[in-house]
Order: C-alpha cells, then structure tokens, then sequence
C-alpha cells in the first residue's frame, strides 16, 4: 500500500506539480474563448434562455433541463464545500480568484466538449442517446486521423473510474464527518445510512436518477444560497475587506516573499477543476443524452453550469469562511471548520444545516457519477451486468470512505481528474472546430430569427 500510495503521490506531483494541468486546462480554455470571441460572455442571457425554453424530452433523450441538472449534480457537490475549504486552507483567498479564471475560462471548454458530445452520440440497445468523451475520441479523431481510437476511449474510461471511486469515498466522509460533528452519529451508521438512500434510487428505474435530481438539484442549490446570502447581508460591511484580500493574495503580494504563490494559484486552479469539471470529459455524458435541435444550445446550457458551480457556490462558500473571524476558525480544517464558521454566524442550527446540505450535495453527486458511469461503461460493452457492478461498487466505495478517511482518496481523486483530462484535451483540441462550426450555426441562424 505505501509502494501504490507514493506511486499515485509521484504521478499527482508531476500532473499537477509541475503545472501540466494549470496550463493545459486554462491555456485550452483561454484558446477556446478567443477563438470563439468570447462567447462564454458575449452569449450569458441566451444561455440562461435555453435553460428555460429548451425543456422537451423525447423517448431516446432527457430534457436539456434534465442533463444540466445532472452535470450541475457532480459539479455541486463535496468541491463546494469541503474542497473550497481545502483550497482556502493551503492556498487562502488568493486561490478563490483563480477559481474564478478556471470557471471564465472553463466555460468555453466546456462549451466545446458538450457541444462535440451531442455531434458524435450514438444510440444503445435500448434506443437511448449516449455519448462523451470516449465517443467522441473513438468517432471524431479515429475517421479524423484515419485510425482506430477506441483504444484512448478505453483508456478515458478507466481514469474516470479511478476518479470517480475516489470522488464517491470523499464525499461520504465529508457526510459522515459533519453529522458525527452535528448530532454525534457513528460514522459506520451515517455511511451505511447514505449507501442505502443511493442503492434505492441507483437501482431503481432508468430515468429515476434523472428525475430525483431534477427536483433535489434546484431546491438544495437555492436553500444554500438563501442562507449565504443572510449572512453576507449580516458582514455587509467586511465584504469590501475580504475581495480586496483574494485579489491581494492572488497575485502574491504577500505570498511571493513567503515563497507560497504556487500553492495559491495550484489549489484554485486544482479545486476549481474538481468542483466544474471543465475540461475533464465528465460532463459531456450528461450533455449527450440532452434532445436539443441545435448541438450549441447544450453547449451553452452545460458552459452556464460551469459558472453557477464556481462564480455562485463555491464563492459563496469561500466567502462565508473569510467574513468568519479568524480565532473562531483558526486550526480547523474540512467540514468542521465549515461548520463552526456556520455556527459562529448563525448559531448551533447552522451546524445542522450544512450537515443536511452536504447530505444532499452528496447524495445528488453520487447519483450524478451513476449516471455518468452509464455511456462509459456502454462503451465498453453494453451489458447490463457491468451497469450492475459499477452501481454496486459505487455503493460500497460510499460505505467505505465514510468510515475511513485516507488522504489516498483525495490524492486517487486528483490522479484520476488529471488523467482524464489530459486525454480529453488531446482529444477535445483537434476536434474543436466541429464545435465551432456548430456555434457560428447556431449565431447565425440566431440572428436570422431575430431580425424576421
């Protein structure tokens, strides 16, 4: 174990160490945006138009509505919380500025991969639509490069599933940790409490998912910010102080002459990825399944989520934990510095209210991920078993990393999203300009409609 704990920690510090993913994450994204003029800017209201208009589900295909609900299930999640805590812990304020570049910049990648899922979808044995990243590596660069890719897709998967079995064990210790801090409830009973509550919706039937999120995703998203928002209308008078404390740490200012400014620009950019997932290939599994008349449309509905995980959630989070004083946290880390920055604004209900939040944020993430598994797992072979296995396995990995926290989880979480998205640059890259044929379409045909 230590030999495979010190390979994974040797990988991750070359991957993310040596800024390989820094660049080609936001390098991509700010390539994306001046190729396509910024579009993640120019188009804001359209995008939050096509969430509301674009709402028709059909029998192989789920609402855009739907699919934006499930990538925006994964995205709000344990990043939200424990995540941004995590960053604001080893690179402090400064590292919320640079999540805000990776989610600017991280909306036209997402754009283009979301946009590329619905291009090169296919249909299952069943009739539904899948597609992702692995479809469109195997569709897209194999005719394009003239040789068969399904090898890289294979390859995708299996980082997605180390990626994903990591992501299922950190948040369920993020669960059990806040409601044994909350109500003093064992551990192995809270872990036990949200396996059982995901089997019964994961096993259930094939739209359950799709349905449970849709109506759990909006409501928990809101009563979060609800109450964010109380208590920033409560520090109205330190928010002035505290933005001018992330953009002061953010360039180094302080943290050049202490030799930390790599930390605070790694963690932003390194938890800003693990909360959207711009770039990764994740989303796109959602994006595919969506019936759209017009690929671009999804691709702006799934580059708005982007925004609203990280410019919205994760700031809010991150500004909740700087307008708390510094004694009342200080030596804290994970959900219980959360929580006691909570308590410190609202009172002991706080604890419980986040400890309820993260339940949720939780529960819809690892319905999120089942989801995912679906079209990858179907690009391997489309056999009911393997779906079987995998909702089995992401059952027990909820059950075991809620008993045991390992820093092996979070460190196999960050392996496999690095390796993932290194495979889905390389791939989303040569393919970009299918997307962005698709969005010259789509402002044209745009245009045409609005000067009838």
């Amino acid at each position: 174990m230590n030999f495979f704990s010190s390979m994974v920690d040797y990988i991750n510090s070359i991957i993310w160490g040596k800024n390989i993913i820094v660049v080609l994450l936001v390098g991509t994204g700010i390539f994306f945006t001046l190729s396509m003029k910024f579009m993640q800017i120019r188009l804001l209201k359209d995008m939050a138009g096509l969430l509301v208009k674009n709402n028709k589900k059909s029998e192989s295909g789920i609402s855009s509505f739907q699919a934006f609900c499930v990538s925006t299930a994964t995205r709000v999640g344990a990043g939200n919380l424990v995540g941004v805590v995590a960053a604001l812990s080893v690179g402090g304020a400064g590292s919320v500025f640079w999540m805000w570049i990776v989610a600017v910049f991280g909306a036209a990648t997402g754009f283009v991969e979301a946009t590329l899922a619905i291009l090169f979808r296919e249909k299952d044995k069943r009739g539904d639509y899948v597609g992702g990243a692995a479809y469109y590596i195997q569709k897209g660069l194999g005719p394009k490069w003239n040789i068969n890719m399904r090898w890289l897709g294979i390859i995708f998967v299996f980082f997605a599933m180390i990626c994903w079995g990591g992501v299922l064990q950190v948040i369920s210790n993020s669960v059990t940790e806040s409601f044994h801090v909350a109500f003093g409830i064992d551990v192995k009973i809270m872990s036990g409490v949200l396996a059982f509550f995901a089997a019964i919706v994961i096993f259930g039937k094939k739209d359950k998912i799709v349905k449970v999120l849709e109506k759990m995703v909006p409501f928990m998203a809101f009563a979060y910010l609800i109450l964010v928002a109380f208590i920033l209308v409560k520090n109205i008078a330190v928010i002035p102080d505290v933005f001018k404390r992330i953009f002061e740490e953010a360039f180094g200012i302080r943290q050049a002459v202490g030799g930390s400014f790599g930390a605070v620009v790694m963690e932003g950019v390194k938890r800003g990825l693990f909360s959207n997932e711009a770039g990764t290939g994740s989303a796109p599994s959602a994006a595919a399944a969506a019936e759209v008349n017009h690929p671009a449309k999804q691709g702006l509905i799934q580059a708005l989520g982007v925004y609203v995980d990280t410019l919205v959630i994760c700031t809010a989070t991150a500004l909740v934990v700087l307008v708390t004083k510094e004694n009342v946290i200080e030596g804290l880390g994970g959900m219980k510095l959360l929580q006691e920055a909570f308590r410190y604004h609202v009172g002991d209900w706080g604890v419980i209210f986040i400890a309820c939040v993260l339940f949720l944020f939780a529960f819809s993430t690892a319905l999120g991920i089942t989801y995912y598994a679906k079209p990858n797992l179907i690009f391997i072979a489309d056999k009911d078993w393997l779906q079987t296995a995998f909702k089995i396995f992401a059952c027990c990995m909820l059950f075991y990393g809620g008993m045991k926290q390992a820093f092996l989880v979070w460190a196999l979480a960050d392996l496999g999203l690095g390796l993932m998205a290194i495979v889905n640059i390389f791939a989303i890259i040569p393919l970009r300009k299918y997307a962005f044929n698709s969005l010259k379409d789509y402002e044209k045909k745009l245009k045409e409609e609005r000067n009838l």
